[in-house]
């Protein structure tokens, strides 16, 4: 069965917004228990990107960026039943086309087990992980609910 074209958008008046949610904090080890007022924040500071496969949301993904020079990807989800078929790829392609991304100079994320989805847009493993420090609150959202 061939997959369905995917469509893209980064209007925030097009995103499915209540399916994000609900996916991000009860399906997503990262984001589980996230406060919704803690996800409109979010959503509202960084560049928001929707996959939609006939007229359904099937895919998200956030860049909290300065669109010059650096980006830091997150949040990237494509539903379960609409994986493996090659939409978290499109995703990757068209927001690295966008003009305001493609001339960035460094992008970074964290994954746990979607290398393979990443490394051929050119992500690689850190090449000074020593130089990265981080500041981490695991138990964040629980405190904030």
């Amino acid at each position: 069965m061939q997959a369905s074209e995917l469509t893209i958008s980064s209007r925030i008046a097009d995103l499915d917004l209540d399916m994000v949610y609900a996916f991000l904090s009860q399906e997503t080890p990262w984001a589980k228990g996230m406060p919704r007022a803690t996800f409109e924040r979010a959503v509202a500071g960084s560049l928001c990107f929707g996959g939609f496969v006939d007229g359904k949301q099937i895919a998200f993904a956030r860049l909290i960026t300065d669109e010059a020079t650096f980006a830091y990807l997150c949040d990237v989800f494509v539903l379960p039943a609409y994986r493996g078929q090659g939409y978290a790829s499109a995703l990757m392609k068209h927001i690295f086309a966008s003009p305001s991304l493609a001339s960035l100079r460094r992008v970074v994320l964290v994954t746990t087990d979607a290398h393979h989805v990443y490394a051929p847009h050119g992500f690689t493993s850190l090449a000074n992980p020593e130089r990265y420090m981080e500041l981490h609150r695991p138990d964040v959202y629980r405190a904030a609910g």
